[in-house]
């Protein structure tokens, strides 16, 4: 998929954010959405998307938007840092898939870091829903 492709309104987090696939919610308003990655790559993995714009990427986006995704993913990322004490935390943002974007909906990716466990594969095994659940909370809790 190029950079210049143009917005599915089926994609997953679409789909999302209409209550059509269920998630772990960790913080929503009327702009942006942050919930557990059903596939995670480590514990606490999370993702920040807008309810409002149809940007694909980073490129396309809406600086208002980019704005209100920002602070979110860092109130997150001080939310899950807060609640799971990992060693660090990786912000994560792909444009294009031979970038790594696999869903084609503007998003951040919150990645708590363990020293001595290695990351998952992005898009590897789905997490248990009653795990990500509990993360969700622990972190909501924290924000």
């Amino acid at each position: 998929m190029s950079l210049d492709e143009k917005y599915d309104s089926g994609n997953v987090f679409a789909k999302i954010i209409s209550g059509d696939i269920p998630s772990a919610k960790i913080f929503e308003d009327d702009d942006v959405l942050a919930f557990m990655d059903a596939f995670p790559q480590s514990r606490g993995h999370a993702l920040i998307i807008s309810k409002t714009s149809q940007a694909v990427n980073l490129l396309d986006a809406e600086e208002d938007v980019l704005s209100k995704l920002i602070k979110t993913t860092q109130a997150v990322a001080r939310a899950a840092t807060k609640a799971l004490s990992p060693d660090g935390v990786r912000i994560v943002q792909f444009n294009g898939a031979p970038a790594g974007q696999s869903v084609f909906h503007l998003h951040f990716h919150v990645i708590p870091v363990y020293e001595g466990t290695p990351l998952g594969a992005h898009g590897g095994g789905m997490g248990d829903m009653t795990d990500l659940q509990v993360l969700a909370g622990d972190i909501r809790n924290a924000l």
